[in-house]
């Protein structure tokens, strides 16, 4: 996965609180186990305005108007402000695929569901969590400036606002780990790739059997 170091992005405003995966990527797109394809789709009931279906393409449906990533003020956003208790709901990795596939690197919120939030460091997804007051007042000055820019820099745990005020933020560091060197469950595990062959050739020769062929 892409790794995550210092990103400074265009910020839009998602003011609703418990968004769940059902929302991020409803369950007739949940068809494929590869992590690319589905940021299209991402918050399809909320985008378009007529029912999205997989064998349907995207180019020509009609958007809806009122929903903040369909305003021309918002296009490229990379990093979303969210509410409480975002991506509740089913354990589904869709969820993050899609959110990554669509071109957004990081969610700045007060809380996040637990799953979603493991799933995400896994995909190359950021989860930032800030207090409240914080949070309300990013979104203000949000809605207030157009092409408003947040920087996060992973390594410091900071957000950083255009006027220079930073907000420090905790992350686990097993995860911060990942995050920094884009491993996913695939590269952590090659990170032990000589052990894992070393274990297995001893294994072949004390246990022939389990190996044999035919």
């Amino acid at each position: 996965m892409q790794a995550f170091t210092t990103l400074d992005g265009l910020v839009a405003p998602l003011d609703r609180p418990n968004v769940d995966t059902d929302a991020i990527i409803p369950k007739q797109f949940l068809k494929s186990i590869k992590r690319s394809g589905f940021g299209p789709n991402l918050f399809d009931e909320w985008r378009y305005l007529d029912q999205g279906e997989p064998d349907k393409a995207n180019e020509g449906r009609p958007l809806n108007p009122e929903f903040i990533l369909n305003q021309p003020r918002y296009q490229g956003t990379n990093i979303l402000l969210a509410r409480d208790n975002f991506g509740c709901g089913s354990s589904r990795e869709h969820a993050p695929w899609a959110i990554v596939d669509y071109g957004i690197r990081a969610i700045i919120a007060p809380s996040f569901a637990d799953i979603f939030y493991s799933n995400s460091a896994k995909n190359g997804l950021l989860l930032v969590i800030l207090p409240t007051d914080v949070v309300d007042r990013l979104f203000a000055e949000c809605k207030a400036h157009e092409g408003y820019r947040l920087t996060i820099d992973l390594a410091k745990q900071e957000v950083r606002t255009p006027s220079g005020e930073t907000f420090t933020f905790d992350y686990n560091a097993g995860l911060k780990h990942r995050m920094l060197n884009g491993l996913d469950d695939v590269g952590i595990t090659l990170q032990r790739a000589d052990a894992i062959r070393t274990y297995e050739t001893r294994r072949r020769a004390q246990a022939p059997w389990l190996f044999a062929e035919g």
